[in-house]
């Protein structure tokens, strides 16, 4: 849902975390290659140009007030407040997007984050200032409202979220209630703040020697890249080790989770929705049931994750596959290495399916400073794509380690970084806004764009055995995976909702029964160590309000849109461009709809299990061959 009280849009995966292998960080910021940072001087020229535009935005707040009492005045009041709205609001973005990216390069560095935290609170100041815009709205019938938009004409562009604020009128509050709730924004994000500094810069993080006598420091970089060494008992050190820091920590995470959901539970309740999910889906018009027959769905189709596993464990040789083994290369002698000028030349190859305009705009990006390549210490783990800045250009951050999920995950932020540049260019600044929902359908697009140029290309059995099986470990990581921290997030709410309580070793429970239920432990088919049940404190996604389905729901979703584009299918292509450029137009179930791909059915779901199962199929020929079976 796009609400006009909404200060500034991020429009951000915010992070591949999962999906994204980092590497130990050796490098200074100052070592890196300038050409292989971002240009944030696309925003501002400098630190004192922020500040002035700062200044200057903030001197124009009052301005507003001007409206109040006046939108059912006229269409001309309503008209200039809007737009009044529409332009601090986007500026708001501007400067947050800039500071955020500044803190992002350092963690460490308190002088990005005071300023990332004075836009945080400019937006709460400016949100208070405007609460009575959606309460003045939501008292005007529906006619009225039409009324208003005949007559100007202006109006037509802000249509979707006139008539969204309607359909919300028995959750809009009063204009006293909306400030109040506005001014919550200042302590809202206590939880998720928190846990991002201490899991980011100050957690102790240990420190393993491994057979080769190196001795490695297990931070969140260090732990994705040595979490997939080839020998085992290495990988198992690193698994000890690291999770052990967890479990030490596991009541400090835990009330900084319980007090999030804390925080979904207050808003759900002061807003009238009988749950935090339904509060949650709601702002994108998504119906519950698209959660809950998610989560039905894949636990009715764990034998394919359970088939995915057991391939796994004879590709490895063991006897037992462990946690400890899911990151493992099961192709011996096979370690796909692709330096950043590689990846950025398979990324745009990847791309031509869709055309020469959108290659065009890939080849751009790649050239012209919107990516930060690189890891350096205190930097931002993980990757995301930020397509909030309207007038500039979306930017790219990752931590590249030359592995084929780096170039995977590359393809994967441009698929955002693409979505937001098509909604900004094609779409008034009160549409370009996009919901996750339909963000996670772009950036996996793109990932089975690449996999398959790679599939088509590569014929050597040994290397599509490693493609073959890095595109399910990409199915588990994103619809199992997902689906598993889905089904978590969902039982905590709902317990917190019956008013029970959740401490870390509650956390630690629930989750560590959900992940056994997932990987058959019971079954014999993945052992979990009782330590590992802790892995819900790591998850930076928990914090983001039902978040992590939509990964699983755009997973199948994109393979369906897809599927459709590599065949050929006729008006596939321009389905597909018109999706990306409509922003925020409609509602997110109806974008898709458009493109082709009906959500409220298990058909995206079931397409995507075929695909799997015949992925499944192609690595066991494969695997009868090389044994002369």
């Amino acid at each position: 849902m796009y609400r006009i009280s909404k200060v500034f849009i991020v429009l951000t995966s915010l992070l591949t975390f999962f999906q994204a292998n980092g590497l130990a960080q050796t490098h200074e910021r100052s070592e890196v290659a300038i050409a292989e940072t971002w240009k944030l001087e696309d925003l501002y020229a400098s630190d004192e140009v922020w500040n002035k535009a700062k200044e200057e935005l903030t001197n124009r707040f009052d301005e507003v007030l001007n409206y109040k009492g006046k939108l059912a005045d006229s269409a001309s009041e309503l008209l200039a407040c809007l737009e009044l709205n529409s332009d601090i609001s986007k500026e708001l973005s501007r400067l947050h997007s800039y500071a955020a990216m500044r803190a992002d390069e350092d963690t460490r560095d308190s002088k990005y984050l005071a300023m990332r935290q004075e836009t945080e609170q400019l937006a709460t100041d400016y949100s208070a200032k405007a609460s009575f815009i959606e309460p003045e709205i939501a008292a005007m019938d529906k006619a009225e409202i039409d009324g208003f938009i005949a007559k100007k004409s202006g109006l037509k562009i802000y249509k979707m979220c006139l008539y969204d604020i309607h359909r919300t009128k028995a959750h809009t509050l009063s204009e006293k209630e909306e400030k109040i709730l506005a001014q919550t924004s200042l302590i809202a994000d206590a939880s998720s703040s928190i846990y991002a500094i201490l899991s980011n810069a100050e957690l102790p993080y240990p420190k393993v020697e491994l057979s080769d006598g190196n001795i490695v420091e297990l931070n969140k970089a260090g732990y994705a890249r040595y979490r997939a060494v080839p020998n085992r008992s290495d990988r198992e050190a690193v698994f000890q080790a690291f999770w052990k820091v967890f479990k030490d920590f596991r009541r400090t995470f835990g009330v900084q989770l319980y007090s999030n959901v804390k925080k979904d539970m207050f808003y759900a309740r002061t807003r009238n929705y009988k749950s935090s999910l339904e509060s949650s889906l709601d702002r994108n018009n998504v119906p519950v049931e698209v959660y809950t027959t998610l989560i039905e769905n894949v636990n009715n189709n764990l034998d394919s994750f359970h088939r995915y596993l057991n391939l796994k464990k004879k590709m490895l040789g063991v006897e037992q596959l462990k946690y400890s083994d899911i990151y493992a290369p099961v192709v011996k002698g096979i370690d796909l290495k692709y330096t950043f000028e590689e990846a950025k030349k398979l990324v745009i190859e990847a791309a031509k399916p869709l055309g020469k305009s959108y290659a065009r705009v890939v080849e751009k990006a790649l050239e012209n400073r919107w990516v930060d390549v690189y890891p350096t210490p205190g930097k931002h783990s993980g990757a995301y794509s930020n397509g909030s800045a309207y007038d500039v250009h979306p930017y790219i951050l990752l931590n590249y380690n030359g592995q084929y999920d780096d170039v995977s995950t590359l393809a994967h932020e441009l698929g955002h970084a693409m979505h937001s540049y098509y909604s900004n260019k094609e779409q008034p600044y009160a549409t370009a806004d996009y919901s996750i929902f339909v963000a996670e359908v772009a950036s996996t697009f793109y990932e089975a764009l690449l996999i398959d140029k790679m599939l088509k290309e590569i014929k050597d059995d040994d290397i599509r055995l490693s493609l073959l099986m890095n595109y399910l470990d990409g199915i588990k990581g994103t619809v199992f995976r997902q689906t598993q921290f889905a089904e978590f997030e969902l039982l905590i709410h709902e317990k917190a909702e019956r008013g029970e309580p959740l401490t870390g070793d509650i956390l630690t429970d629930l989750y560590g029964r959900i992940l056994k239920k997932y990987y058959g432990h019971d079954k014999g088919v993945c052992h979990i160590d009782d330590l590992y049940a802790v892995e819900w404190a790591y998850i930076p996604h928990f914090y983001y309000n039902f978040y992590v389905y939509q990964y699983s729901t755009s997973f199948t979703a994109s393979t369906a849109l897809s599927q459709k584009v590599l065949g050929k299918e006729k008006g596939a292509v321009k389905k597909y461009i018109e999706f990306i450029s409509s922003g925020g137009s409609e509602y997110p179930i109806d974008l898709l709809r458009n493109a082709g791909v009906d959500m409220t059915t298990s058909e995206p779901f079931d397409r995507t299990m075929a695909v799997m199962n015949r992925t499944m199929d192609e690595i066991e020929t494969i695997l009868r061959k090389k044994s002369g079976a």
